[in-house]
């Protein structure tokens, strides 16, 4: 896969697909003996270009699982997605296999295209409900920093004195 799909799949530019190659955070996810291997430019012969071929900058498939992970790590909803919807579908496939069941490539397309709009839509509606506790966590720190700012001590009880 190309640096640019890979980015683009989860909503980032290429640029992102660069940095993460020369990241210690791939090394975590690969191992520590990974080292990027040096690529060539490869040409993509495209029947519907008249001038010239297509070139791209080519991932291992290993590349862009640990790229897609870490984005979903960092709360990439749209990585997220792709992340458990690609998930699903592999255990999908070694269940069926396991047991009998033949199902199109066509069949699983749709079903992974299905589960990642519903895991977006899923996320969305988690994000909108937790975006409420979030809010009202930063307001009591605002509250904590003006106790502090007055003098006294947040969640401690005032002294028999003071009374």
């Amino acid at each position: 896969m190309n640096q640019t799909e890979a980015a683009d799949s989860v909503g980032l530019s290429e640029r992102n697909a660069r940095d993460f190659l020369r990241s210690k955070a791939i090394k975590s996810l690969l191992g520590q003996g990974y080292t990027p291997a040096k690529k060539d430019l490869i040409e993509v012969d495209s029947a519907t270009q008249t001038r010239g071929q297509t070139r791209i900058s080519p991932l291992s498939l290993s590349e862009v699982s640990a790229f897609w992970l870490w984005q979903a790590y960092r709360g990439n909803r749209q990585a997220l997605s792709l992340c458990m919807g690609l998930i699903v579908e592999s255990l999908e496939r070694r269940f069926d296999n396991a047991f009998g069941v033949s199902r199109s490539e066509a069949e699983y397309n749709d079903r992974l295209a299905q589960r990642i709009q519903q895991l977006e839509i899923d996320l969305e509606q988690l994000g909108e409900n937790y975006s409420e506790p979030d809010l009202l966590r930063e307001h009591i720190n605002r509250l904590e920093d003006q106790v502090k700012q007055l003098g006294g001590q947040p969640w401690q009880l005032p002294s028999s004195d003071e009374k």
